[in-house]
């Protein structure tokens, strides 16, 4: 899902980006568990660097379009979105914004979690598909399986765009289903969509 690009520096001269510095494939778990917490004065406090998404500088495009519009041009439909909501928590709550944002969705689009093949539940924090799962009860090999903003990186206004993308090419090489994509947001914000492939 990385597109190699060719960059021009101040002087002239271009390179090809093609790997992006965020997912560092000689991670293990005992570097991670010697990472440092963030607040070690706050009592259960277990935020770290390996668990807390970088921020990446990304951009991403995605074609919407009435399925009319796309058969009458021609394009090749790759998914169908067939519902999508938004929702707001306590601030307090923020990471939970993510959650419950999926009750709403599936309560508003008539499914049930076990409906749902895949889950792209995007990593602020490791805690929040963590979350998740405990609370909506999903399998966690369904979730995140090709990672998500901790190991891929979270590209702040592209994000949703990525975790589609990835959710998208996910379901595709499952054999097709449905999926869901879910995200918090600053402030106890959360939103989310239920795509078919």
């Amino acid at each position: 899902e990385i597109v190699p690009i060719e960059v021009l520096g101040f002087d002239g001269s271009t390179s090809t980006f093609a790997v992006d510095e965020h997912p560092r494939r000689d991670t293990t778990m005992e570097k991670l568990a010697d990472l440092k917490v963030i607040h070690p004065e706050i009592e259960g406090f277990s935020i770290t660097a390996g668990n807390a998404s970088g921020v990446n500088d990304a951009a991403g495009a995605l074609m919407l379009a009435s399925m009319d519009a796309a058969k009458g041009n021609g394009s090749e439909v790759i998914a169908r979105i067939l519902g999508w909501t938004s929702i707001g928590v306590d601030p307090v709550r923020m990471g939970m914004g993510g959650v419950e944002v999926i009750t709403k969705l599936l309560d508003r689009t008539g499914r049930k979690t076990s409906d749902i093949k895949l889950w792209e539940i995007n990593e602020a924090f490791a805690s929040v598909p963590v979350a998740a799962c405990k609370v909506l009860g999903l399998d966690e090999d369904t979730v995140n399986i090709a990672g998500s903003g901790c190991s891929i990186g979270h590209p702040i206004a592209a994000s949703g765009a990525r975790m589609l993308c990835t959710l998208i090419n996910d379901l595709k090489r499952a054999g097709g289903g449905l999926g869901v994509a879910s995200m918090c947001a600053g402030g106890g914000q959360g939103g989310a969509v239920l795509v078919e492939v």
